[in-house]
């Protein structure tokens, strides 16, 4: 069947620290179609913030224009996410009277921007109000109040913050390569959308999202987000690890990693040789594969024992009955499940994107969970945009050619 002139279409822009995935989803009727994917190295990121504007719009352009391509329609709104150490989550409680006797969607309106109204710095702006539950008239485990009876109405919720420079750096970068940003979505948020089942959340489940810069970690318990957090590692110290104590170019250490790192000795074979470069234009070696490990296991060792440390001082460790579901780009590695579960103690499993149709293929891996979580979470909120399909009018593509040429004059 041919393609319609317009399409109701979501783009997530996942601007990570080593990758930036551009994902484009078509909403059907039974639920989201990935069309269009594209990525390119990110040059201008560093754990999580933007530190060079001009080689992140160069990344952002390469990624939106692959997934152009791909797709066949002109991308100009974009759900784009957001990570970095500043980032923070606290529990808050709203409390509101109830008039008319029957809570109305006014009243909970109210109570959210209630329990939203706490003191934060001025560098500081709130990013999600995540209700965890409501209480009428000390009545709780509310999911939904609406229509519901009672005097007075209190909402628990999740809220979590980040610094106003981030968050506009991220919305300046894409706004210079003419998108609009329809909202900024925490990483972890947004990759949970993606790899968690319902009845995980229920039980008690942390999400680790560990990236190339950084390790973002949601808690749910009873269904409902309970703690966020962002922990300063990610798979660069690892491949900075094999550069460093292998003597080899930085390119080539990330190639070693991804072709033959593994996180769990056990695994491996302690005879296996492998080629590695070497650096000042020597001739490249052969080690054993086992050496290469020992370099890489100490590190993800570390990476775990941190993220042990942030599920404890959560308090919500014991309620973890689901365990923990890995997910992003660094844990892709052979071995990050049986470490994982020898350190933090708890049932781990690999997450990547369900629930989606399309490309299903092509996305379906860890290092997608935010790109694809972005699009499934703009089609939860209901904004998907009308975009033109490659063969009508696009005038956006003339205007943002334009505007590169005058960027290079």
């Amino acid at each position: 069947m041919a393609k319609s002139k317009t399409s109701e279409i979501i783009v997530g822009l996942d601007i990570g620290t080593t990758k930036i995935a551009c994902i484009v989803g078509e909403v059907t009727e039974d639920g989201v179609d990935i069309i269009g994917i594209g990525t390119a190295p990110s040059k201008g990121m560093r754990r999580g913030n933007v530190v060079n504007i001009d080689a992140t719009v160069t990344s952002i352009r390469q990624a939106v224009d692959e997934a152009e391509n791909m797709a066949g329609c002109e991308i100009s709104s974009v759900y784009a996410a957001i990570s970095g150490p500043n980032v923070r989550g606290m529990n808050k409680n709203g409390i509101v009277a109830i008039k008319d006797k029957e809570i109305r969607s006014a009243d909970i309106a109210r109570v959210l921007d209630q329990a939203k109204a706490v003191a934060i710095p001025m560098d500081r702006e709130v990013l999600h109000v995540l209700p965890q539950q409501y209480l009428v008239d000390d009545q709780d485990g509310i999911r939904d109040p609406l229509g519901m009876a009672g005097v007075r109405l209190e909402a628990k919720v999740h809220i979590v913050t980040s610094l106003v420079a981030s968050v506009q750096n991220v919305i300046r970068c894409a706004n210079r390569c003419n998108l609009q940003v329809a909202d900024i979505v925490l990483e972890s948020l947004a990759a949970s959308q993606a790899v968690l089942e319902d009845d995980e959340k229920e039980l008690g489940v942390a999400l680790v999202d560990i990236g190339g810069g950084t390790c973002d970690i949601m808690i749910y318990a009873d269904g409902a987000i309970v703690h966020t957090s962002v922990i300063e590692l990610g798979g660069e110290r690892v491949t900075n690890d094999i550069a460093t104590l292998l003597r080899t170019p930085l390119d080539a250490a990330e190639k070693l990693k991804r072709k033959y790192g593994c996180a769990y000795s056990q695994l491996v074979d302690q005879s296996e040789m492998m080629e590695i470069p070497s650096t000042g234009g020597r001739g490249p070696r052969q080690i054993k594969r086992s050496e290469l490990v020992q370099v890489i296991e100490p590190r993800i060792e570390e990476i775990f024992e941190f993220i042990k440390k942030d599920l404890m001082r959560s308090g919500y460790y014991d309620s973890l009955a689901a365990g923990v579901v890995l997910t992003g780009g660094a844990t892709v590695m052979e071995g990050i499940t049986e470490i994982a579960e020898q350190v933090l103690e708890l049932p781990t499993r690999r997450g990547a994107p369900t629930k989606i149709g399309g490309l299903v293929d092509v996305v379906r891996s860890p290092s997608y969970s935010t790109g694809v979580g972005l699009v499934m979470f703009g089609a939860d909120h209901g904004r998907t945009v009308q975009i033109p399909s490659r063969d009508s009018d696009r005038p956006g593509v003339f205007k943002r050619a334009w505007s590169r040429l005058a960027e290079m004059f």
